[in-house]
């Protein structure tokens, strides 16, 4: 009655209100509401078949409009019972083909309206009606890949008789999602409707009554000779976008399939592709990494009765790489934003990185040259600290030094209003040290952003021993706000990330010094799927500012601790990396590496020197070394407090460190290969290399229980 004015319709309500059905003037009205994005969990396909029935069954409904309510259409399939599947635990994932037949067989013309979005089981379920209609804003997709599958309930079935073959393999593929307008253009959506899409698509519906579309709509599904071209497209841009990964490649096979066989064949050949996937490892590991994301933002003390203090200018100490690009992020957010730095030139350089970088996307049609300088508008660089006094939050985003992050805090002290938040980008310093700089240690927070700071989406968040809770739900709120990852780490030497990167990046330099190769090294971990290699990290991040922060945390300053060689006389070459042309590698004026002879020779020179016998390794051997220095050092920090779960740890190193999402992250890699080989591993490695292979405790008690991290992080939630 809220719907349709003053009549009385027929109403009836499924599932336990999950479906509801009303009539307007002989149009059906199938609503799904299931919040908060009316996923397709246990009772929702029930529900919608049983709407579908009495569509078809009543003489007095013409046609049907199915729509969402609340901010979505169907937003896809429950991934909570997608996660247990792929555990092999009992899980109840919708059997969608006979519900999706009978939407398509319904006698009765079936109008799908969509807003919000409509992805994977939910674009299924929309391709089975006869029309789909849209408001202007609505995106479609289907976004399986990102998560180890392909479309399981005959989307790589239904897409291409719909949009072509072409478009079926992007989407599937790449799993970006398609705008309305796209959708339209390629024949997805029927009609976009202004204004009201309940009252447009019933008025659609009541147009077409008479006239339902049924499946065999094959004019779009090609000919071998002009699919060929498109698949071996589509297997090179999966090589690229995707590489090393499983379901990108079953998709293709799928959409072949559509090409190839009857309806009813190419069904049943998608369902044992979605099969193998689901029994593929990569599948774990993704729904693994999507979990793991949400999870990150439950910390304990952070209630919702703790509320985050308001946000809205910026100011920021250092106009260098960082703090230009997390002036850059904070406008992009909508916030003003005063940059501080010694010098003019700096300030004049920072204004020119900025200007750059929103150049580029200007080029890229991301932004138009108005809305940039509106942005930059927003930003004010200046020498002295005036107007610092009103900003909400300060970033001190200078040189990694303690001496001088002391210095600028006890100044920001002096001038910050009473409930300013105090954020230090420092990323491996300890935030307790700095805090006790001033009178209000509750208010100091760690903001570690990544680089490039306005593209990269971790925001590792530190919480010093005075932090406030207050402070800790401003700092989260505020990185969202950003579109950031925000994970709260404990104050130690390098938080999470850096912590567990530098056992990791010394173990490369042993391997080295032991027989390996620059080349080599970072060849064996882009193959096993790490972004890049250690060594191109370390020419990109600047060697100069690695032996800078080993030197600030005193590593090696133990007796008899086995010290890097290498790396320290690169530094006093002068060989600091990308910056000087020459690190690890050789650099031209397009940042491309090359092999050095020279850093060939200094190696084997001190390894010489040093006596140390050198032997070839296997990539599988350079890959132990490297990815389970890793997990035996995220183990420590959970053991030890500074994480709370192994999930906030993958999370980190899948969002700022470029480990493969396939995998999952270091932890779940451990899990997948198994705690009791991993333990076993590391504990051979203790063996043969002494105390920095101690293995964790909580590594050697989980394996031994015949545990995991995935089982430590659940007794955690408990």
């Amino acid at each position: 009655r809220r719907l349709f004015g003053s009549r009385k319709p027929f109403e009836r309500d499924f599932m336990n209100q999950l479906v509801k059905l009303t009539t307007q003037d002989g149009i059906a009205v199938i609503t799904i509401d299931n919040p908060p994005v009316n996923a397709l969990s246990p009772g929702v396909p029930e529900g919608i078949a049983a709407a579908i029935a009495e569509v078809g069954s009543n003489p007095e409904i013409r046609a049907a409009v199915m729509i969402g309510a609340g901010r979505t259409f169907i937003a896809g399939a429950d991934i909570s019972e997608l996660e247990k599947a792929t555990w092999g635990l009992p899980a109840e994932l919708p059997g969608l083909h006979e519900l999706l037949l009978q939407i398509e067989n319904c006698p009765k013309t079936v109008v799908v309206a969509i807003h919000g979005t409509a992805f994977g089981g939910g674009l299924e379920v929309a391709m089975a009606g006869h029309y789909r209609v849209a408001v202007k804003d609505a995106v479609v997709g289907q976004p399986e890949v990102n998560l180890g599958i392909i479309p399981g309930a005959e989307g790589t079935q239904r897409l291409p008789r719909l949009a072509g073959v072409e478009k079926a393999l992007e989407m599937c593929v790449t799993g970006k999602p398609v705008k309305a307008a796209d959708a339209l253009a390629c024949g997805i959506l029927d009609a976009i409707v202004d204004g009201d899409l309940l009252a447009g698509a019933v008025s659609f519906a009541a147009s077409h009554a008479d006239r339902p579309k049924t499946r065999e709509r094959n004019e779009k599904l090609g000919s071998d000779e002009v699919n060929g071209p498109l698949f071996a497209s589509a297997f090179e841009l999966a090589k690229k976008i995707r590489r090393n990964q499983f379901a990108p490649m079953q998709a293709i096979a799928a959409i072949e399939a559509a090409t190839k066989m009857g309806f009813e064949a190419g069904c049943g050949r998608e369902r044992e592709l979605f099969d193998a996937c689901l029994r593929n490892d990569q599948s774990k590991s993704l729904v693994h990494a999507f979990f793991a994301e949400r999870a990150c933002g439950k910390v304990p003390g952070i209630g919702k009765d703790v509320v985050a203090l308001p946000v809205a200018q910026v100011a920021i100490i250092g106009a260098g790489t960082m703090g230009a690009g997390i002036a850059m992020a904070c406008v992009n957010a909508g916030l003003s934003v005063r940059i501080k730095d010694t010098t003019q030139e700096a300030l004049d350089r920072g204004l020119k990185n900025i200007q750059g970088n929103y150049d580029t996307s200007v080029k890229r049609g991301r932004f138009t040259a108005e809305q940039v300088a509106e942005r930059v508008g927003r930003i004010t660089f200046q020498l002295n600290y005036s107007g610092f006094e009103q900003a909400d939050l300060i970033i001190e985003a200078a040189f990694e030094s303690m001496a001088l992050k002391k210095q600028i805090f006890g100044e920001l002290d002096a001038i910050a209003k009473p409930g300013c938040v105090l954020g230090s980008n420092t990323s491996t310093l300890s935030i307790d040290e700095i805090a006790a700089t001033t009178k209000r240690p509750e208010a100091v927070v760690g903001l570690h952003f990544f680089s490039p700071a306005n593209v990269m989406r971790l925001l590792e968040i530190v919480r010093g021993k005075a932090t406030s809770n207050v402070v800790l739900a401003t700092a989260l709120a505020f990185g969202k706000k950003l579109g950031k990852v925000g994970v709260v780490a404990g104050n130690c030497p390098g938080f999470i990330g850096n912590r567990m990167m530098f056992p990791y990046m010394y173990e490369a330099q042993f391997l080295i010094e032991e027989g390996a190769l620059p080349e080599q090294v970072d060849a064996a971990l882009t193959g096993f799927g790490m972004a890049m290699g250690i060594f191109a990290v370390d020419d990109m991040a600047g060697i100069d500012v690695a032996c800078r922060v080993r030197a600030e945390l005193g590593h090696f300053s133990e007796p008899g601790a086995r010290k890097p060689l290498v790396q320290d006389r690169l530094f006093q070459m002068g060989r600091y990396g990308q910056k000087t042309g020459r690190g690890w590698f050789i650099y031209g004026a397009d940042r491309k590496a090359s092999l050095d002879p020279e850093v060939t020779a200094l190696i084997r020179e001190l390894s010489a020197e040093a006596g140390i016998a050198r032997r070839t390794f296997t990539n599988d051997e350079i890959v132990d070394r490297l990815v389970l220095a890793l997990v035996n050092e995220g183990a420590k920090l959970l053991d030890e407090g500074f994480a709370l779960r192994a999930s906030d740890i993958d999370t980190v190193y899948l969002n700022g460190y470029g480990f493969p999402g396939w995998r999952g992250g270091p932890m779940m890699y451990a899990n997948v290969r198994g705690l009791a080989d991993v333990a076993a591993k590391i504990t051979e490695f203790h063996a043969a290399f002494g105390a920095r292979w101690e293995p964790a405790p909580l590594l050697l008690k989980l394996a031994a229980a015949g545990k995991n991290f995935r089982d430590f992080d659940a007794g955690r939630e408990q």
